[in-house]
């Protein structure tokens, strides 16, 4: 039903956890589920420095979390806001239909997370 690769970003999920004092955050709770990703970002010199997240949900939501900060860590925050939720779901080797709509949340708060940075610069 899942790839090795939302097999594994589920069992050892990357960069979960927070940022004290975050650049940006944001909380995305799904229409759908019960699923929930708090996001929070560091911004340095343009660019996503660090992503950490906290997520509550089902195994599509946890493997899109983690994979979406792997994915967007490092990218400038425009290229970080191209980042759609059909790539986050083909970079984890896909996943099955039902589960699509967990994958958005992640991308979702990442976007409003670099909204909330960019709102706060003056």
């Amino acid at each position: 039903m899942y790839s090795a690769a939302v097999r594994d970003h589920f069992a050892n999920p990357r960069n979960t956890g927070s940022i004290e004092q975050p650049d940006g955050q944001a909380r995305v709770d799904s229409p759908v589920h019960n699923d929930r990703v708090d996001l929070m970002i560091r911004v340095q010199d343009g660019r996503l420095a660090e992503i950490k997240y906290r997520v509550l949900g089902c195994v599509a939501a946890i493997a899109s979390s983690s994979m979406t900060s792997v994915l967007a860590t490092g990218l400038t925050l425009d290229e970080a806001l191209a980042l759609t939720p059909e790539q986050v779901a083909e970079a984890l080797g896909g996943l099955p239909e039902g589960k699509l709509a967990c994958s958005v949340l992640a991308p979702e708060a990442l976007r409003l997370a670099i909204a909330d940075y960019r709102a706060r610069q003056p």
